[in-house]
């Protein structure tokens, strides 16, 4: 069933499993036209910013001050007193909102039978360790992250699901179904890197880091079936429900475990064969950050990969304006650490982490789905600016430690 290039799939093509939500015709119809509302926002309306910028905003502001802005925290002052800029922003966090509170209702209409759907889909729960003893990290419990209630961790009751089930049938609205029917086109996207980077190799352990529901995992563990795979979070509810979905999916060679990655003492040196996150640095803090991929390199085996799926690093050569833009989500998306993560050099926390710059890579990769229901991810169209299912990736391989001293 192909669709209009120019809108999302419709909801009614959303791949589901034995716990994904069950959403009536006006839920769908709300996702719908959620989803049309985010791609219209950023596509149509989002090149207007630039020329508010530009007619109205900049021009003033250099009145103002006699010279150009020097940071796009200046940029972000003067915009915020454009009323095209405040009227586009209004759009995009109701939208966001809109988004949460539609998940959320169709997750609580129908908790019992969901929490009853994840436990017969657990089993006895092998896979599947929780650590009532884990503090969630103060970066995590701050805000609700994305502006979902309870954030990753709320619990409307003790034992529930509801946190993962909101997360999964709600991201087609933000992604517009560029992430294809599972939502898990960005682990295919993995997968298929890997093999193409360095045919026939066969990681023995791979550490997924921040896993949430598992739309990256689960991928990975059925592109290396002889794999074991250790996925971590913080959050009891949503690794319940990722614990679930996988086990409803058929994935057995993964275990869910809550664990907080600045720790990883539980696992031993040169544990794994690859240690990844994606789209989850920006959601801790300067503090935590390098500790997570000081920790990641110590488990990290000779000649293993570390690999982290991101949005480009703010760097001399990325415009004012585009940073500015890119800063959105931290201002407007209670994502509070996102403009300061991507100001920071990952290639230093690489390298300070025993990373030496020569086995440092940067690679693109693009979001793997059926195109012929699903539209293909292309960076920057519309002007989005980071919302394609199109990532910028920072890794490394491991140096053999006799590399390691010669590079030192």
């Amino acid at each position: 069933m192909a669709i209009h290039d120019d809108i999302p799939p419709p909801y009614s093509m959303v791949g589901t499993h034995g716990v994904f939500p069950k959403a009536n015709h006006d839920e769908r119809a709300r996702f719908n036209f959620l989803a049309n509302l985010n791609k219209h926002v950023a596509g149509t309306l989002g090149p207007g910013n630039r020329l508010a910028w530009e007619k109205r905003a900049k021009p003033k502001f250099v009145a103002e001050r006699g010279r150009e802005p020097v940071d796009r925290f200046e940029i972000r002052k003067a915009m915020n007193a454009d009323p095209y800029h405040r009227f586009w922003s209004a759009l995009k966090r109701n939208n966001m909102e809109m988004r949460q509170q539609n998940g959320r209702s169709i997750v609580l209409r129908q908790l019992d039978d969901l929490d009853a759907r994840a436990r017969e889909a657990s089993g006895n729960g092998a896979g599947l360790e929780l650590d009532p003893s884990i503090t969630i990290p103060r970066y995590q419990k701050a805000v609700d992250i994305h502006c979902m209630p309870g954030s990753y961790h709320g619990e409307e009751r003790p034992g529930d699901v509801s946190a993962g089930a909101n997360y999964d049938c709600g991201i087609f609205v933000t992604t517009g179904g560029g992430m294809g029917a599972l939502s898990d086109g960005g682990g295919q996207a993995l997968a298929k890197w890997a093999r193409e980077t360095r045919p026939g190799w066969q990681p023995r352990r791979i550490l997924d880091i921040g896993v949430t529901v598992g739309h990256s995992a689960l991928p990975m563990a059925m592109a290396f079936p002889d794999a074991e795979v250790i996925a971590i979070d913080t959050a009891a509810p949503v690794l319940r429900y990722a614990h679930a979905r996988a086990r409803s999916l058929g994935v057995n060679n993964i275990r869910f475990i809550q664990a907080n990655a600045e720790d990883l003492s539980r696992f031993p040196d040169g544990h794994f064969d690859w240690v990844q996150t994606t789209m989850f640095l920006h959601e801790t803090s300067g503090i935590a950050l390098p500790q997570i991929i000081r920790e990641g390199a110590r488990v990290l085996a000779e000649e293993g990969l570390m690999f982290h799926l991101e949005q480009p690093q703010y760097t001399p050569e990325m415009p004012l304006f585009e940073q500015f833009m890119r800063d959105w989500d931290a201002f407007n998306n209670n994502e509070p650490f996102w403009s300061a993560m991507h100001a920071v050099d990952l290639h230093d926390i690489l390298a300070d982490a025993g990373f030496p710059a020569a086995s440092q890579f940067e690679a693109k990769v693009k979001a793997v789905v059926d195109e012929a229901i699903f539209p293909p991810s292309v960076e920057g169209e519309g002007e989005d600016f980071g919302r394609a299912a199109v990532w910028h990736a920072y890794g490394a391989w491991k140096p053999a430690a006799q590399a390691r001293e010669a590079a030192e």
